[in-house]
């Protein structure tokens, strides 16, 4: 059977994979074709709206390059600029609602300590601060059945503490959510 011409030919169209990673300052975009070229350029990043400077590299490098859009398989994307921002405390003012019991599990971190033997190491502060690392009262067995009914009207305090307290984002990050979302689900509707 005589192979199909229009299915050898788009076979034969170049790919390009890009690559961008955010920092406060400088924006990086990289493009790497499959025949193993690479453009590669840094650009001013763009704070008031970060993915200025993304749209703008990416239609820059495609136009650098003589390609289309369609060309493009893949893009990935990196945020040092969050992490700038995760590891130096600033942004949202932010707060956890995990399970009840769960509350200091981000300070307890995994209980590893990289100098174990040093009597002088401070640990880094935690991501948030106690007052705004948050429970509910519920609980889920691995399989997502209700072991403890959710606490509605407990859940209605914590939102009135979040908005008392001008909390800007919230992570909603409950025991055993991933096999059943229903209590995740009904805390994010009680915070909208």
């Amino acid at each position: 059977m005589m192979p199909n011409i229009f299915q050898i030919a788009s076979n034969c169209v170049q790919e390009f994979r890009v690559g961008v990673d955010i920092g406060g300052t400088f924006t990086d975009i990289v493009f790497l074709g499959d025949d193993g070229q690479v453009l590669a350029r840094k650009i001013a990043s763009t704070p008031d709206d970060y993915s200025q400077a993304v749209l703008n590299g990416i239609k820059n490098g495609l136009q650098e390059l003589g390609i289309t859009a369609e060309m493009v398989s893949e893009v990935s994307h990196g945020f040092t600029v969050a992490t700038n921002a995760i590891i130096e405390q600033k942004g949202a003012k932010t707060a956890l609602i995990t399970t009840e019991g769960f509350r200091d599990i981000l300070e307890f971190r995994r209980n590893r300590i990289p100098r174990l033997y040093d009597l002088h190491y401070e640990k880094p502060p935690p991501l948030l601060k106690r007052q705004f690392r948050l429970e509910a009262s519920e609980r889920l067995n691995f399989q997502g059945e209700v072991l403890k009914p959710l606490d509605k009207a407990g859940v209605d305090r914590v939102v009135q503490y979040l908005l008392d307290n001008c909390v800007e984002s919230v992570a909603v990050c409950l025991l055993h959510s991933y096999a059943n979302p229903e209590h995740e689900q009904y805390i994010a509707k009680a915070l909208a």
